[in-house]
């Protein structure tokens, strides 16, 4: 199929061989991702909500050259191994300043990958047996620039390295994406369209507020039992602060593009994101970025402290005042600032990390949050895949010190966390990275949608207040869950 004649025109080489094409009129997002539902291991990196410095771009890719899952850590072996060497023969290759991916790795960093760094304990229950580990490479994108209002196709023609094969080879994807553009709705599958997996298959369940047949593995008094155990171990010199997470179980066998959907309405993030690969999905409206490096420049940006918003604008600015005063929330925050520094600084340049903001409050559809902001410069000789081993899983959703933090939360946590808490992550071939941290997130798998929701907890965490703290960041998941739900 040939480009539609206004488009032709447009279409130019990029430095290096790829193809990037700007689309005439910008496509809505969410319609587009609805066109794309029946190719494979499809991933959106979203910014549905943009903020000045951030929530710039969104990127749609799908149907990568090839896939690599990982289902089980084990201590000492490299996760990352058969990732190293793939984009190596691109890495001279770099696309215009404004396209931040046009093609490279893609996918899911679960929680638990943790362990294949650290000996830890393993999960009492792991019902749902998510990979820790899915990720593709991908030889297209569709890049949306929210900041100049314009979206742009690149087109890589991987996995030729011969000029003019490479050049028809992403000639053909090209069009294979304009087509698809410009082309009806795509029928999705039925692979989410399955009976919820039997109640007496999962982790004892208890009922939770919010919404019908809302459960956790959590009673109210066994998580604040949790948090005061954390708390415990904190005043006898155990650790300084632990995040402590209950898991809320929903059923569902909807598709996880409406919910998607109404999430971006209903809680628009910077850091979100959808991927669906195989059996399951999931489903992010994370605020958090994990890391991010452009030019061998890190960036993380930790998320500790929140607060409800409040219906009245007075109100809401009184509670965003008290969010910055509070003694407790900034500690819960510098801690893992301190975390992020030390970890960064096993991988970057001595006397390159620094704090260049600290404890700012941030609004956000339901809650006021305090982030801070944690830059470094990687040394010499260390690359993304020696970031992430130096700062896995990230300091904001585990603790201090981390490794015992994480022991804690292990014995603790009924469940396993799977994807809530890892990543959704992209890398190109000259070493730009970016990241989220799944909160705010849903998984989808066997007929249920996991939506995990937890806080850090430190000497000054009131229990209940703990409790409700959760409740308080569902707040907006459960709306878009009850906007997407058959009726």
């Amino acid at each position: 199929m040939s480009p539609r004649p206004e488009l032709a025109s447009v279409v130019h080489e990029g430095r290096g061989g790829p193809l990037i094409l700007e689309l005439p009129q910008l496509p809505d997002v969410a319609a587009t991702v609805r066109r794309f539902a029946d190719w494979p291991d499809l991933i959106l990196f979203d910014s549905p909500l943009q903020r000045p410095g951030l929530g710039r771009y969104s990127i749609l890719t799908a149907d990568p050259l090839q896939r690599w899952t990982r289902q089980t850590p084990q201590f000492g072996v490299d996760p990352f191994a058969e990732l190293r060497s793939v984009l190596t023969p691109w890495q001279s290759e770099s696309l215009p300043d404004e396209i931040p991916f046009g093609g490279g790795l893609a996918g899911m960093l679960g929680y638990e990958l943790g362990r294949c760094f650290e000996r830890l304990p393993t999960s009492r229950d792991d019902e749902f047996a998510l990979p820790v580990a899915a990720v593709g490479w991908y030889d297209w994108a569709l890049v949306w620039d929210h900041e100049l209002h314009r979206a742009s196709v690149i087109a890589q023609g991987w996995p030729e390295t011969n000029p003019a094969s490479r050049r028809s080879r992403a000639d053909q994807r090209l069009r294979q994406v304009l087509a698809t553009l410009d082309g009806p709705v795509a029928a999705e599958t039925d692979r989410f369209r399955v009976p919820p997996l039997p109640t007496t298959d999962l982790a004892p369940q208890f009922s939770a507020p919010g919404l019908p047949n809302l459960t956790s593995n959590f009673s109210r008094p066994a998580y604040l039992a949790a948090v005061q155990s954390v708390i415990d171990r904190i005043y006898a010199g155990d650790i300084f602060q632990a995040n402590m997470t209950q898991r809320l179980l929903h059923p569902y066998s909807g598709s996880p593009l409406d919910l998607y959907a109404a999430l971006r309405r209903c809680n628009p993030a910077t850091f979100a994101g959808l991927y669906l690969r195989d059996d399951w999905a999931v489903i992010s409206a994370s605020p958090e970025r994990f890391l991010q490096v452009r030019n061998g420049e890190v960036d993380t940006r930790p998320i500790k402290g929140t607060r409800r918003r409040r219906p009245l604008p007075e109100a809401d600015l009184y509670t965003r005042d008290e969010l910055r005063e509070s003694d407790k929330d900034q500690a819960e925050n510098v801690m893992i600032v301190d975390l992020l520094r030390n970890d960064l600084s096993r991988v970057c340049a001595a006397g390159s990390v620094s704090v260049p903001q600290l404890c700012d409050v941030e609004t956000y559809e339901t809650v006021q949050h305090l982030v801070s902001a944690v830059r470094g410069r990687l040394r010499p000789g260390q690359g993304i895949w020696d970031l992430l081993a130096a700062t896995w899983p990230g300091g904001s959703i585990t603790g201090a010190p981390k490794v015992r933090a994480m022991e804690i939360i292990t014995e603790l946590e009924p469940t396993a966390r799977g994807p809530y808490t890892g990543s959704l992550f992209y890398l190109t071939p000259d070493g730009g990275f970016d990241s989220n941290l799944l909160i705010r997130t849903f998984v989808q798998r066997s007929g249920w949608l996991q939506c995990s929701v937890g806080g850090g907890i430190v000497a000054q965490s009131d229990p209940a207040d703990e409790y409700a703290e959760t409740l308080h960041k569902a707040a907006g998941m459960l709306h878009a869950l009850r906007e997407a739900r058959p009726r």
